[in-house]
């Protein structure tokens, strides 16, 4: 690949973070009030506790974020395991219930939400964690969409579906930076704050749809969907009636940060949507499709133009490789592309971290293949044991940026010469 067109795609991502600094965009959004607690919740959580701090020196509160991702803000942080939950989640969880329990009616309490917090706060509901965690797994290697995920997460907790709103008597204004396409507030995070419009019929639904082993939590949930238990709060119950929820950013607004980028340098830009969803392998052969006809054709989008899009890709895993659904589409991109002359491409999770990999995403360009037959790499044999991180290492076109404390899902951009 043409060292200055990888630069350039690994620039627009980081220009596209730069601004949406969370940070920045959750002081937007603070309250004039002072809080009497808060809550920041997920990979986003130092950085928005910061703006919390430095608007009300001295405040109460707890940060909830992921291992790696701790630095002083001004406030207690925990650091607990994700994707899967440990003891320190559920460790976490049961500080904040109890923190918010205490709260008294005239209080109000700030939650600052960012993607991840699903397994940060870990309150298994009549479940072991084991059990908990065995589920977790099983969706996570299933292909199952985020939205289907927390569906049966929130089932499974005291914390999730509007619960942790529920378990407190003052007022809660939740700041929310969502990571999931279409911003849909009660996914993000498994929204702990916001009405719930799923069921336990859904998530019995949903292990039932991708034959995920679920145990004694089936049997939870099945008690759940035989009125046994109570429903997480739905859309107009009381005991949410004092929560107000703010998005303050989303996927949209990165892609739009990229366009901006690429203009200054002269290009088109065009955002295709930032609410792709779907098999990696699909969405590769998407834009493939879509680059061909731009190649071929001028149409609909005549060269020189950069594809901007986002959204959370699947991977249904099959192999033992480390993956990355980032890395896989990428893979899939190169294979469909098949060495196409003019053609560049970066795919990254705006968290830094691709699936259970150190790396955000990778590139790829019109000598990849090439590249990988030289070095004796099959990327059909390396697909199909899930295992486009092993490919891109060996390439050396891995974007290594660590913990980004950000999430505002899935950036792509195809620049197409």
């Amino acid at each position: 690949m043409a060292g200055d067109e990888r630069e350039r795609l690994v620039s627009s991502f980081h220009a596209a973070l730069g601004a949406t600094e969370p940070e920045r965009l959750t002081a937007e959004h603070l309250p004039r009030e002072r809080p009497a607690f808060v809550l920041a919740l997920g990979k986003a959580a130092v950085p928005m506790a910061r703006a919390a701090t430095a608007a009300f020196p001295g405040v109460d509160g707890l940060v909830v974020t992921p291992d790696g991702h701790g630095e002083e803000c001004g406030l207690p942080v925990r650091e607990t395991a994700h994707p899967t939950p440990d003891e320190r989640s559920v460790a976490a969880a049961e500080e904040v219930l109890e923190r918010f329990g205490a709260l008294a009616p005239g209080d109000q309490a700030v939650v600052l939400i960012s993607g991840g917090g699903s397994a940060l706060l870990c309150a298994p509901w009549e479940i072991s964690l084991e059990d908990k965690r065995a589920v977790t797994q099983g969706l996570l290697r299933s292909g199952a969409a985020i939205g289907e995920m927390n569906a049966v997460r929130k089932h499974l907790s005291r914390t999730k579906g509007g619960q942790l709103a529920a378990a407190t008597r003052a007022r809660v204004l939740s700041l929310v930076l969502s990571d999931v396409p279409g911003d849909e507030l009660a996914v993000v995070a498994s929204g702990p704050t916001v009405a719930d419009p799923s069921t336990f019929a859904d998530a019995l639904g949903v292990l039932d749809r991708y034959s995920v082993e679920a145990g004694p939590a089936r049997a939870h949930l099945e008690r759940g969907a035989a009125g046994e238990l109570d429903e997480t709060p739905g859309e107009g119950d009381e005991r949410l009636a004092g929560t107000e929820t703010r998005l303050i950013a989303g996927g949209r607004q990165l892609l739009e940060a990229a366009a901006s980028y690429w203009q200054e340098e002269g290009m088109l830009a065009v955002l295709l949507s930032d609410r792709f969803t779907g098999e990696a392998r699909e969405l590769a052969g998407f834009h493939a499709a879509l680059v061909q006809g731009i190649r071929e054709h001028g149409t609909p989008f005549a060269p020189p133009v950069v594809l901007l899009s986002g959204g959370e890709a699947a991977v249904t895993v099959r192999g033992e490789g480390r993956g990355g659904r980032n890395q896989e589409l990428l893979a899939h991109l190169a294979r469909g592309l098949a060495g196409a002359e003019g053609v560049w491409a970066i795919a990254c999770d705006t968290d830094g971290i691709d699936g259970n990999t150190e790396a955000a995403g990778a590139t790829i360009g019109p000598d990849t293949l090439a590249r990988a037959r030289d070095q004796g790499l099959d990327p059909v044999r390396i697909l199909a044991d899930n295992d486009a991180h092993r490919l891109f290492r060996e390439l050396g076109d891995l974007v290594v940026t660590g913990p980004t404390r950000t999430n505002l899902n899935d950036y792509r951009a195809i620049l197409v010469a």
